[in-house]
């Protein structure tokens, strides 16, 4: 491969690289392809299957067993998929709060810490960004009525 800055053939080596991209201290990623140029020090770093790499971090930072810090909360929160303001909402709490904890100004409260990590357990990143919550829990308590019928495959509604 040619070096995309001064075009001389990059050396190839397998080894650890430090992961800074992804905004967490201590990332560091194993056995991976790293080219250099000899010429001008340009570095290039192969990262296969990046969306997997993120949900095995994100896997990894939710079961700790401390409190989230800001960096993990801010990825977190960009893993899932979610605008600052889309996250806020998802959390039912202020915008400014939501970037209070990403900054550090503010701890993030036990309640939230595990809101946000039972969120990254359960919910694939979101792709789409139509939100409906704005209307959600905004009236009156009101029974739901399901209609239930049992078939060869489960339970479906009927």
């Amino acid at each position: 491969m040619k070096c995309p800055t001064c075009r001389h053939e990059m050396k190839s080596t397998r080894e650890a690289f430090r992961y800074e991209a992804v905004g967490l201290p201590g990332v560091v990623l194993a056995d991976v392809e790293v080219r250099r140029c000899p010429n001008c020090g340009e570095t290039s770093v192969s990262i296969p299957r990046i969306e997997d790499l993120h949900r095995v971090i994100a896997w990894d930072v939710i079961q700790k067993p401390e409190r989230l810090t800001p960096e993990e909360v801010r990825f977190l929160r960009k893993y899932l998929g979610f605008s600052s303001a889309d996250f806020a909402a998802h959390l039912g709490v202020a915008p400014e709060t939501a970037s209070r904890w990403e900054t550090g100004a503010q701890a993030m409260g036990v309640t939230a810490d595990r809101l946000l990590r039972l969120m990254v357990a359960t919910r694939e990143p979101v792709k789409d960004y139509a939100l409906q919550l704005p209307r959600v829990a905004t009236l009156d308590p009101k029974p739901t009525r399901l209609r239930l019928r049992a078939g060869p495959s489960g339970w479906a509604a009927a």
